[in-house]
């Protein structure tokens, strides 16, 4: 299959993902008790005037009847407006959403060369005394959930020792760029979990490649030690790496929803967080589903990177 028709399969078979994914959205705040009305008429609006807003915000409509106009408009790229203050949700995307993937993009740049190191170095000695202690290591950070990181980190370094502030407070009508200390409890946070999951899963490929029967034909005919790693180990590992660094990737954009609301940081977690608390249906539709788009973006985007290496480590062999 050349890569034009793998990309169309799986553009094809993310889309009809998507789809599911967020009915299942759509399904889950269905289910949870209350509703947006409350929030939108205050709590001691009368029942006439409950049962009037109910029916303004379409609430009295049937679930399926009320996905299908919402599934209608997001085809034609209008995800609806919020219950709470009215707020178009492509405009929160377009404001909320960049600073996530910013925060998200500056994690990995600070993880993956320290991943790549410690996966390559452990990797080689699979077994060996450093192996077993950065794996162990590894193997209980990736346990510790984000908000304890976080709770630890600002007990320490902004409480403790003041260094920075224990929110990410930004200016007004600014971004995150522009109050650079705010973003680094966020990113420690998130680089802490993210290390420990991307170095067991580089370190796996290297591994693995290094266990391989063509790695043994090599060590046979006396090739070792570095020329080793870079012209057979590297290059049939690159392609696991790679899908190895997006699969962390989506596990960023997944923890930083927790972490955001940790340290109040604007980004589109913090949003979701607020939309699910008011019930704002249209509102943790609309996000929901633009998280996911984002994170089968980056595994679509792996899975081609990791198909052209792997044609390279074919012909490489």
């Amino acid at each position: 299959m050349n890569l034009l028709a793998f990309a169309g399969r799986r553009l094809a078979g993310a889309a009809v993902l998507l789809v599911l994914l967020s009915a299942a959205v759509f399904a889950a705040t269905a289910v949870l008790p209350g509703d947006a009305v409350s929030s939108v008429a205050g709590v001691d609006a009368s029942t006439e005037q409950r049962a009037h807003v109910r029916a303004e915000l379409g609430l009295d409509r049937p679930a399926a009847e009320r996905y299908a106009s919402w599934a209608a408009g997001a085809v034609r790229g209008d995800l609806g407006r919020g219950f709470v203050g009215e707020r178009p949700v492509t405009d929160v995307l377009a404001t909320r959403l960049p600073n996530s993937l910013l925060l998200a993009g500056l994690t990995l740049a600070v993880t993956a060369p320290l991943a790549l190191s410690l996966g390559l170095w452990t990797g080689l000695r699979a077994g060996g005394t450093a192996d077993r202690l950065v794996s162990t290591g590894a193997q209980v950070l990736a346990a510790v959930p984000e908000f304890v990181v976080a709770a630890l980190l600002t007990a320490v370094l902004a409480v403790r020792l003041g260094f920075f502030p224990r929110v990410s407070v930004v200016p007004l009508g600014g971004t995150p760029l522009d109050a650079p200390h705010a973003l680094v409890l966020p990113i420690l946070t998130l680089s802490t979990v993210g290390l420990a999951v991307a170095t067991r899963l580089l370190r796996v490929c290297v591994a693995d490649a290094a266990a391989a029967p063509y790695c043994e034909a090599a060590r046979l005919n006396g090739v070792r030690g570095v020329r080793l790693a870079v012209r057979h180990i590297l290059p049939n590992a690159a392609g696991p790496a790679v899908q190895a660094l997006t699969l962390t990737t989506g596990a960023l954009v997944g923890s930083s929803v927790v972490v955001e609301n940790v340290f109040d940081y604007p980004g589109i977690g913090r949003e979701l967080q607020l939309a699910v608390a008011a019930r704002d249906v249209p509102m943790v539709q609309g996000i929901a589903t633009a998280l996911v788009a984002v994170m089968l973006a980056v595994l679509l985007l792996g899975d081609l990177c990791a198909r052209l290496l792997g044609r390279r480590e074919v012909k490489g062999r």
